[in-house]
């Protein structure tokens, strides 16, 4: 009897893979059956599975790491034609322009900055 139950489990577990509806009722010892066809003269659910066998599953795409969002806004800051101004004291308040070649080896990091962290583009 429990091989019997475990194999049920086993096949519920594998259902996905190759069926589209599962009848589940109860025979006549109270036992849980379920199987791709109705039972004959029993009473009984239908569960339809949520995968269709002819399709692939879905690939989920993987969350953009915060470092690479902030490296990609920088590029873009870094590359447009506004002066960009940095913190030179510690305050937390920006307050001195980049000059050309700082703009340039800011560029650059933030350029290393997105190919280390963020996702090839395919």
């Amino acid at each position: 009897m429990r091989a019997l139950f475990c194999l049920s489990c086993l096949l519920l577990a594998t259902a996905p893979a190759w069926a589209g509806q599962v009848y589940k009722w109860k025979d006549a010892n109270g036992v849980t059956q379920y199987s791709e066809t109705p039972p004959p003269g029993n009473s009984f659910e239908t569960r339809k599975l949520a995968r269709d066998p002819g399709t692939q599953p879905a690939v989920d795409q993987a969350p953009v790491p915060a470092q690479c969002t902030t490296a990609r806004d920088n590029l873009a800051l870094l590359e447009g034609s506004g002066q960009v101004m940095q913190d030179t004291d510690g305050d937390g308040k920006a307050d001195s322009p980049l000059d050309d070649s700082q703009r340039a080896n800011q560029r650059a990091l933030a350029e290393a900055a997105a190919k280390a962290y963020c996702p090839p583009q395919g």
